[in-house]
């Protein structure tokens, strides 16, 4: 209870003295100080800072045990005894405190008992939500939560798959352990069964919520994957990260998808491989369904034409972005109508098909969809200088061809650059 929801001051000596709260499980630490268990625990198991020191004085801890202190526990009860009528009520029962050893067997009896699987799961889960310690103790099991995570997903039935895939899913989920635990697994070359079983997961898995899981858990390991390793995808990894964006599950998992596809097409094999798993196609779909009249819409358009710029730098890629008939149309759309970057981005696209696969027809579609009347209008605004730039080679380029066109508007001809042979 808050210090500030209570009528009656309450004894400095019941308060614990990081989070100001009433005391429900005091524990004294090796400096002597007296702290409310989970208040201390989350002080003590923080991920992003080392702070084993004690809080009031700063001196390092000799050890992190946690000494309950019964004696301050009994004074407490008596007065919420005695204050019962402002709402203090009995303290509950601490929990004993979760120890490796606890883990280690929870996750010995899902290993030999197949049926205790999804009940081992859920115990897990319990025990990271149920304190900082508890989930600093499942967190120092990673390796063989990992394997057992990976063995619960490519080893269900049918039958079973969904809640034990969704149940594994999100444990991984809410450790959020990926990007620190799993570093070394995933150098070592462990990561790849795992990666394997996450794949599975968005192949066969039914939940909305545990292929946004899924998702996620593959962005981080992105992160923290040897460059090799992200070479070395499989098509199927493709596929089923464009079907998650194919069928927009959510727009946290889509813009997931898309900042992982950000990450793995920089790499020319990949480009390949997400253009054959018909990722041109979706995000063309996406652009088309996107109004940017939102922050997020405009970050996701961003996002999308980064991805369009990488995939247009291969042949197959420039290939199936002109079989699409809404292609060029609803790129040059985006010019100019979401923010810079995504302009230099759409302009950027729009250079590698006019350097690289500009036949007679794709010129005469550029010109009838509207995209040379745009690249005009960005030569004459005032712009980004690197994509004003770009604009005006393009126009350059083609200016025989484009220059005496009845497409575009008399206002901009003005503005369309002079030919040049360079």
């Amino acid at each position: 209870m808050d210090i500030d929801e209570v009528v009656l001051d309450i004894p400095s000596h019941f308060m614990c003295p990081i989070s100001l709260q009433l005391m429900l499980d005091p524990v004294t630490v090796s400096s002597g100080i007296t702290y409310d268990r989970e208040s201390i625990e989350r002080w003590l198991y923080s991920t992003n800072i080392n702070r084993f020191c004690c809080p009031v004085t700063n001196q390092p801890l000799s050890d992190t045990d946690l000494t309950p202190n019964h004696t301050l526990r009994r004074l407490i009860e008596g007065w919420c005894s005695l204050n019962a009528s402002h709402g203090f009520h009995r303290l509950p029962t601490p929990k004993p405190p979760v120890d490796r050893a606890q883990v280690a067997k929870i996750l010995s009896d899902g290993r030999k008992h197949p049926h205790m699987r999804l009940s081992c799961l859920q115990q897990l889960r319990s025990i990271v939500a149920g304190s900082e310690r508890g989930r600093k103790m499942v967190s120092c099991e990673v390796s063989s939560i990992v394997e057992f995570v990976v063995s619960v997903i490519t080893g269900s039935s049918i039958g079973e798959s969904e809640a034990l895939t969704g149940e594994a899913l999100h444990l991984l989920h809410s450790l959020d352990i990926l990007e620190s635990s799993v570093k070394n697994l995933i150098k070592g070359g462990g990561g790849d069964e795992l990666v394997a079983a996450l794949v599975h997961a968005l192949n066969v898995g039914e939940s909305y919520q545990c292929r946004a899981h899924a998702i996620v858990a593959l962005r981080s390991i992105s992160k923290v994957a040897d460059p090799m390793q992200l070479s070395n995808l499989q098509p199927e990894f493709f596929r089923q990260v464009g079907r998650v964006l194919a069928e927009r599950i959510s727009h946290q998992a889509s813009k997931t998808a898309l900042k992982l596809l950000v990450k793995l097409c920089s790499r020319g094999r990949n480009r390949i491989k997400a253009v054959e798993g018909g990722a041109v196609s979706v995000l063309i779909e996406i652009l088309l369904s996107i109004d940017s009249s939102s922050s997020e819409s405009r970050r996701t358009c961003e996002l999308v034409l980064i991805v369009l710029d990488q995939l247009c730098g291969c042949a197959e890629g420039r290939q199936e972005m002109l079989k699409h008939g809404a292609g060029l149309a609803i790129v040059s759309k985006k010019i100019l109508r979401v923010s810079h970057s995504a302009s230099d981005r759409a302009i950027r696209v729009l250079s590698s098909i006019s350097r690289f696969s500009a036949n007679p027809r794709v010129l005469q579609e550029m010109l009838q969809v509207g995209v040379v009347t745009k690249l005009c209008l960005v030569v004459q605004v005032d712009c980004n200088s690197k994509t004003h730039e770009r604009a005006k080679e393009i126009l350059k380029m083609h200016s025989r061809v484009w220059r005496n066109s009845p497409c575009i508007p008399a206002h901009l001809l003005s503005s369309y650059p002079s030919y040049s042979s360079s």
